[in-house]
């Protein structure tokens, strides 16, 4: 790190005298020197042990949410909240370029894709953020974030190659201000910058790692205005761009780390030897100077078309991983600590890469639908809870992990992590994969020398993947902690009186040393045992049940729990104080005005709820703006029932609507005409993933301007009347489809399968008359382009359309006989629909008519439901209003679009579907391949009071053709939520009109 030499110098001798090590004041290391200007900033600096944000050093504890997955900005701040519940501080976000620059040099960020709608949500509910965006960024996106029209460059993608380069200018600049203003420096929440993800792998041959081109991104961020630090995230830890690198240095390094996999066909196996144990020696080998970051740690996991489906990701990465790798982190001191993901969302409109399907739940805490109902919500918080209430964590120093010093059994590894203001000793099983028990005591040294626990008798123990930290000499407002094997949560000093909270797992031994200024004790509840040792400190052992002990010695509170009753445990934060609450199902936000106490939380069931800590001056308590009365309980806590009541609400029959149809392949009827179509005359190519052209023209599709959604070709030719076969090899990725027809007449299909992302076939043909004139009609289905993760192999490139064909006959090759077409959506890169985006619409006849868009001409349809379905082989397109008339003015409502039939029952007559609500392609549903049935979709793509239209169009593979169970297709709803968020705003979502050019 380079720096100012005399401020350098006025910094390390401030460090020297004030001790580096204080929890507050200016960080021994400062931003690296611009040579032109001097320091950027100084609001955030940072120094080897952590970031500091205003002087206030902070632990940063991050969440990864992306705003394009969750296309309604008034729900931005809903996810933040329940972030911000966790006792998280911070999230991550990506952006997803080909959403904003649809057509090379035409950005557009507005709408549903306005970033300063999100940086506004994030402030208001008190959540820093890190901007990350690429322009690469893999998130199993489209391309990864790449934009189509890159198929067209000549350069290499992730390199120097200056029409690479060139390529990204203006998005780095126009995305580069939006951040830049959204900066800590200029009152917003940004405070940390990564440029490009996870520059880590090459292909063979390439020139990797290359200086010269990480620094041209960072100068394109800097020339944008940034100048909050940089961060990087090898996707592994190389030590790529480590600071003191020199050319393309980032300020601080970080890497990721996905330990588990992504095996969720084995939910129930921990692979061996995948706990990192050396991530803390290779950090202080390859960055010493700058906090250990992990700007990406498996949060969850994606799932591939025809998966196992995310209820299996959530068994694979359940709480269990939350408490054992978590933890693990924690042992080797990371500090700026990044949750991939925290809330996953939706692929809507195409935006997903062909490795995954419409949901992105990522079996994340906060699930799709935004409800918090899964075991590891809970548990990570109360770890980041605690990991707030710590701040000696940040300046204490990790250790090794060790076996057979701070324990006997040899069963246990426990790692310290220790300092001046508290000590943490991690324990776990020294084979992670132990799904048994292990009983342990532990020998600790502390500040009253080195103890024997538990000392009142008795052992620890230590359940299936499992890990705890026990602290020693941990403080707690004017008391001190000796040492705890039971698990803190939190504590909050209120007034007179300091509460501590712990819990234990279901049957543990706990014991725990206070040191209070007081000896004497009493508790409410059984079961407590209590020693005065020396005089000098009280320890207090207990058997956790799921009755609440509390122990007051002094004027602490120690509140025991079980877990599971911790759980419901929340640390509502208001400006300078926080209250602890005890119940309900989420526990937004409490705030002190004069003197009313307003509580905005959310209850899916009825419940109490215990207010801790209340300021004597508030006598007024008001829960989600309703004024309640309260009781006082005899630890002085106000206690009020809520009153939940599920509401009376109908969610309509989808069997019932009035469907209309329309056929969606006018293209197979004898007089259809297609002279407004591409013309597929290009005799070369640029694309560098695809050499050389198999064909006389290029048919790939991004070569046109065709990038996403349903791809059609029309292929022209002359008879010679020898014609036996048609060859036709097709790519559109992971379990895409294609069908072809002759005249309109269907000649076969490529129903698709998990795996295969291309296929070839030999189709046979009818007999031809020479001279006769054909054509061929050809859908297939783009499934999203691929990836760039090894740089310079430009996966991304890989095409989409058709890659090869041939006619077979008696004659040599006959493929110069067919003069081809193509068409994708309406306009290609002048997309029709500016709203929605570059990405919502295929090639389909109705999504190039705006027919999936609300009130279309239904005058031009005719009477026809998807339950009916088609005889055969082709695409129908179903429309229908759907009214709902719900209480989302009091309660969040989480509904979902069902389809019932299975893949096995499917795979004899195997169809495609799209959904479409108000417009927005919210599912796209493969019945042979899966795994997806149920397809959220929010309130503000749906009217929750109001019309909707709903459109559903149906790809029969096969010319039995294909029908929707009218049992399968359902619309459904989970528990209503009585919530305390704000109002959902409907997104713009403009209905139907007729579209210049249409065909």
């Amino acid at each position: 790190m380079k720096f100012l030499a005399g401020l350098a110098t006025r910094l390390l001798l401030f460090a020297a005298g004030s001790n580096a090590l204080d929890l507050r004041g200016r960080p021994n290391l400062y931003l690296r020197e611009n040579p032109r200007d001097g320091p950027l900033q100084d609001v955030v600096t940072w120094d080897n042990s952590s970031l500091f944000i205003n002087g206030e050093r902070l632990m940063i504890f991050s969440g990864e949410f992306h705003p394009f997955r969750l296309p309604v900005p008034s729900l931005w701040l809903d996810v933040f909240q329940k972030v911000k519940a966790l006792g998280l501080n911070t999230c991550s976000f990506y952006v997803h370029w080909a959403q904003l620059e649809g057509k090379p040099g035409h950005f557009s960020a507005k709408g549903i894709f306005d970033y300063s709608a999100f940086f506004a949500a994030a402030k208001e509910a008190g959540i820093y953020l890190i901007a990350r965006p690429g322009p690469y960024i893999n998130a199993e996106a489209s391309g990864g974030g790449f934009p189509g029209w890159l198929q067209r460059i000549k350069g290499h993608l992730r390199s120097s190659d200056p029409d690479y380069l060139a390529a990204t200018d203006n998005y780095a600049e126009s995305i580069g201000k939006i951040i830049a203003d959204a900066q800590i420096t200029n009152g917003g929440p940004v405070i940390l910058y990564q440029p490009e993800n996870e520059y880590t792998g090459a292909a063979s041959g390439v020139y990797f790692p290359d200086p010269a081109y990480m620094q041209y991104v960072e100068d394109q961020a800097r020339k944008a205005g940034i100048v909050v630090p940089l961060i990087s995230n090898d996707a592994s830890a190389q030590g790529h761009n480590v600071p003191g690198s020199g050319e393309g240095q980032v300020d601080i390094y970080g890497h990721d780390g996905y330990p588990l996999g992504f095996d969720c066909g084995n939910p129930t196996v921990w692979p061996a030897n995948a706990l990192p144990t050396n991530w803390r020696a290779t950090h202080l080998k390859q960055s010493p100077t700058t906090p250990y970051a992990i700007p990406e740690f498996q949060g969850g996991s994606f799932d591939p078309w025809g998966g196992w489906g995310f209820p299996q990701c959530e068994e694979l990465l359940n709480q269990e991983q939350v408490r054992v790798f978590y933890k693990n982190n924690y042992a080797a001191g990371v500090t700026i600590y990044n949750i991939y993901m925290i809330f996953g969302g939706t692929n809507w409109g195409n935006l997903g890469h062909p490795g995954g399907y419409t949901s992105y739940d990522y079996a994340a805490v906060i699930a799709e639908d935004r409800t918090v109902s899964r075991e590891k919500y809970s548990e990570l918080k109360l770890e980041a809870q605690f990991l707030k209430a710590s701040p000696g964590y940040l300046i204490a120093t990790a250790g090794n992990g060790t076996v057979g010093t701070y324990s006997s059994n040899t069963a246990i590894t426990v790692t310290p992590v220790t300092g001046n203001k508290g000590s943490f000793y991690v324990v776990r099983h020294t084979d992670y994969q132990d799904t048994g028990s292990a009983s342990y005591t532990l020998n600790l040294p502390t500040s009253v020398g080195t103890l024997s626990i538990p000392q009142l008798g008795g052992s620890l123990t230590l359940s299936r993947r499992d890990s705890k930290i026990h602290v020693t000499d941990y403080p707690v407002g004017d008391a001190t902690v000796v040492y705890s094997t039971a698990e803190i949560f939190t504590w909050q000093k209120f007034g007179d009186r300091t509460v501590l909270v712990v819990y234990g797992g279901p049957g543990e031994l706990h014991e725990i040393g206070i040191s209070a200024g007081a000896t004497d004790w009493q508790a409410t509840g059984t079961g407590v045992t209590a020693q005065n040792v020396n005089g000098e400190y009280v320890v207090i052992q207990w058997e956790t049940s799921t009755e609440r002990r509390v122990v007051q010695i002094g004027s602490l509170q120690v509140y025991i729990l079980d877990r599971n009753s911790a759980y419901n445990y929340w640390v509502p934060g208001t400006p300078g104080y926080s209250l602890v609450v005890n119940g309900g199902y989420l526990v937004r936000s409490a705030e002190v005005t004069g003197s009313t106490l307003q509580v905005q939380a959310d209850f899916n069931s009825t419940t109490s709820l215990e207010i801790i800590g209340v300021p004597p001056s508030v006598k007024l308590l008001q829960v989600n703006s309703e004024s309640l009365k309260y009781s006082v309980n005899s630890l002085g806590n106000w206690v009020v029932d809520p009153g939940y009541s599920a509401p009376d609400m109908s969610i309509p029959d989808l069997s019932q609507l009035d469907w209309k149809y329309i056929d969606s392949l006018p293209e197979l009827q004898d007089n259809y005409d297609d002279s407004a179509w591409t013309n597929a005359d290009h005799e070369s190519t640029n694309n560098t993933y695809v050499q050389p052209l198999l064909t006389p023209t290029s048919l790939f599709a991004s070569d046109y301007g065709y990038h996403t959604g349903a791809l059609l070709y029309r292929g022209h030719f002359t008879a010679s009347g020898t014609e036996t076969q048609l060859y036709l090899s097709t790519q559109g990725g992971s379990a895409y489809g294609a069908s072809v027809w002759l005249d309109g007449a269907f000649i076969g299909s490529w129903a698709g399968t998990d795996a295969s992302q291309s296929h070839q076939d030999n189709f046979t043909l009818p007999s031809l008359s020479k001279d006769s004139t054909h054509v061929f009609t050809v859908l297939i289905d783009n499934m999203g382009l691929d990836e760039d993760w090894s740089v310079g192999a430009d996966w991304t490139k890989d095409a989409r359309g058709i890659l090869d064909y041939k006619l077979v006959s008696g004659f040599a090759n006959g493929s110069t006989y067919i003069t081809w077409k193509l068409t994708g959506n309406l306009g290609g890169e002048d997309f029709a629909d500016p709203v929605r985006g570059p990405l919502n619409e295929g090639g389909l006849f109705v999504e190039r008519q705006g027919y999936h868009q609300p009130a279309p001409p239904i005058a031009k349809f005719g009477s026809g439901s998807p339950f009916a379905g088609l005889d055969k082989a082709g695409v129908a397109f179903y429309a229908a209003k759907l009214t709902l008339d719900l209480p989302s003015d009091k309660f969040d409502i989480p509904l979902s679009f069902t389809f019932g039939n299975d893949t096995a029952a499917a795979a004899g007559n195997p169809y495609r579907a799209w959904l479409y609500v108000n417009g927005f392609q919210f599912g796209r549903y493969v019945s042979n391949v899966g795994p997806q049935t149920v397809f959220p979709v929010p309130e503000g793509i749906l009217n929750y009071n109001g019309d909707n239209w709903v459109g559903l169009a149906v790809w029969a593979t096969q010319d039995t053709g294909a029908k929707v169970p009218a049992s399968g297709f359902q619309l459904a709803a989970k528990t209503p939520v009585w919530t305390g968020r704000k109002a959902v705003e409907l997104v713009n979502a403009p209905s139907w009109e007729e579209r210049q050019g249409a065909y």
